[in-house]
């Protein structure tokens, strides 16, 4: 009798811990978390990502939440703890969320119909510089020693040229640089770079050209970076591949409308997505440690 009573009450137990057992992901109850990670003010994601569950939910009929982190570090840590499911992250972010907790990139953005971009080193038309190699000595400006494009790229550049800069600042933002080196306050610099669109400049001296309208004779491209990719759409280890599939055909559905293109460019200046796998970052992976750089410690 004691041993009917002692089954009895395993199995009522079983079924209590059974009710408290996660929901299916995509439920009301357990949706699937989105992180937006800060690329523009808050508010505006905010606005265009509510637009976009809302497609999603409707497409897919999954349960979407989103969640507009503080910093990139946040949403690393977020895939460890399950708290986020998805994220849009840039790219030293992902190899960090991949390298501690497994999390795969399936998508990367497009921008003006590439996914990936470049860094470049520019030069003042003026200082005689014709190669990397007459770059030993000269002033020289980064943008900041987390940026690919404007730091760890271009640096790696100079490394393999064994190159060695005279004064070197970091001016914090690209455009900084461009008019640094316009002004004469350095010799060259390194920014990100893009190619010309509809017969338009692209690349970090865009940004000026209206201080400066002749900056693109002034400050002239000398070395282009090897191919940079763009920010990943980064899945959690563990997220189921239906709900996966549901959520990139879904995308792509309303990306291929008009409110989904305003929206996403509006966020992330994104035209579309391609397919990514997490060898699409190994050039990154390579640069890193071509330069002794630790991803931990560029995540922000």
């Amino acid at each position: 009798m004691n041993l009917r009573k002692a089954l009895l009450g395993l199995s009522l137990l079983a079924v209590s811990f059974a009710g408290f057992a996660e929901d299916k992901l995509g439920t009301k109850d357990n949706p699937v978390k989105i992180y937006f990670t800060p690329s523009v003010d808050a508010n505006s994601i905010a606005t265009n990502s509510d637009h976009f569950l809302k497609f999603m939910e409707k497409e897919t009929g999954l349960y979407f939440k989103s969640g507009i982190p503080q910093n990139y570090i946040a949403v690393v840590e977020a895939f460890g703890s399950a708290r986020a499911d998805i994220a849009v992250m840039n790219s030293f972010g992902y190899l960090l969320a991949n390298s501690k907790f497994g999390a795969e990139a399936k998508l990367k953005t497009l921008r003006h119909g590439k996914d990936y971009y470049a860094g470049a080193i520019y030069v003042n038309a003026n200082a005689g510089i014709k190669s990397v190699k007459d770059l030993n000595g000269k002033k020289f400006a980064f943008t900041d020693p987390s940026s690919t494009s404007g730091y760890l790229f271009p640096l790696k550049i100079l490394n393999d040229a064994k190159v060695k800069l005279g004064n070197q600042v970091f001016a914090v933002k690209h455009d900084n640089v461009i008019t640094m080196i316009y002004n004469g306050q350095v010799d060259a610099g390194a920014a990100f770079y893009s190619d010309a669109f509809d017969g338009k400049i692209k690349d970090a001296r865009e940004r000026v050209m209206t201080q400066f309208p002749d900056v693109e004779k002034k400050v002239q491209v000398l070395k282009i970076t090897d191919k940079i990719p763009n920010d990943p759409f980064v899945f959690r280890k563990g997220v189921p591949a239906d709900i996966t599939k549901k959520f990139i055909d879904g995308l792509n559905k309303y990306l291929a409308t008009k409110e989904g293109k305003e929206s996403f460019k509006n966020i992330y200046a994104v035209d579309g997505v391609v397919p990514a796998t997490n060898k699409d970052y190994d050039s990154l992976r390579k640069v890193l440690k071509e330069t002794n750089t630790d991803a931990a410690n560029l995540v922000k």
